[in-house]
């Protein structure tokens, strides 16, 4: 198996310009910078076509991937069960204490308490368990037994990639915490011959991941 799961967070929003929870789907539209990442990214990806190209329900992957599709002529497959973390309660606020919380829950999670529920919306365990299938799903139809060698490139959401990311490849928690992926950013997995997955570049760093707390979230969903 040769081929990479390349996850790749969506360009810039509007709701991230506000720095709003937006998780609820469909979400918010690109704005004209997220508009133009989301284009660089799909002629960055044009000189060698992924494989298969895949996003997330949500309008901003769909747009995102939707620039990646028409350069690089593959058709785009949108799945359910890649949306962001679910904020519940939090959804729509931009307030200091809320981000807070929602941050909060990430890092108890990201330390071993995947229990943890942001107020009305999901557990660790939730996330996982509806996005790890997917991504299960994509490695056995296209990288296992493949002679191919493409990738696969999914758009998805920054705290979702970062949770399931981790919990793949084991990568250290707090690093993952603390270690935001900035728009149309990705997180690039390979599988290994026992199953797993080994992490071979997030975002801008490259292994070893250390484990320790980076100050600096300029972005709660990333």
């Amino acid at each position: 198996m040769t081929g990479r799961l390349i996850l790749v967070r969506h360009g810039q929003t509007e709701a991230n310009v506000a720095k709003r929870l937006d998780t609820a789907l469909p979400g918010a539209k690109l704005t004209p910078e997220g508009l133009a990442q989301a284009e660089t990214l799909g002629i960055g990806l044009a000189s060698a076509p992924p494989l298969a190209l895949v996003s997330s329900l949500a309008l901003r992957a769909r747009q995102t991937a939707g620039f990646v599709e028409q350069a690089a002529g593959v058709s785009l497959d949108v799945r359910d069960g890649l949306h962001e973390v679910q904020a519940g309660d939090l959804e729509d606020r931009t307030d200091e204490a809320a981000h807070r919380l929602f941050m909060e829950t990430f890092h108890h999670w990201h330390t071993g308490n995947l229990g943890a529920r942001i107020p009305g919306g999901e557990t660790g365990y939730d996330v996982l368990e509806r996005y790890v299938p997917v991504v299960n799903a994509l490695r056995e139809e296209f990288l296992e037994g493949s002679r191919d060698g493409g990738d696969i490139v999914v758009v998805s959401h920054g705290a979702a990639i970062r949770l399931v990311a981790a919990q793949l490849a084991g990568v250290p928690g707090l690093f993952a915490a603390n270690n935001h992926l900035a728009n149309t950013e990705t997180v690039e997995l390979l599988p290994s011959a026992d199953g797993g997955w080994e992490c071979l570049r997030w975002g801008a760093v490259n292994p070893p991941f250390e484990h320790r707390l980076i100050p600096g979230a300029d972005d709660v969903m990333g």
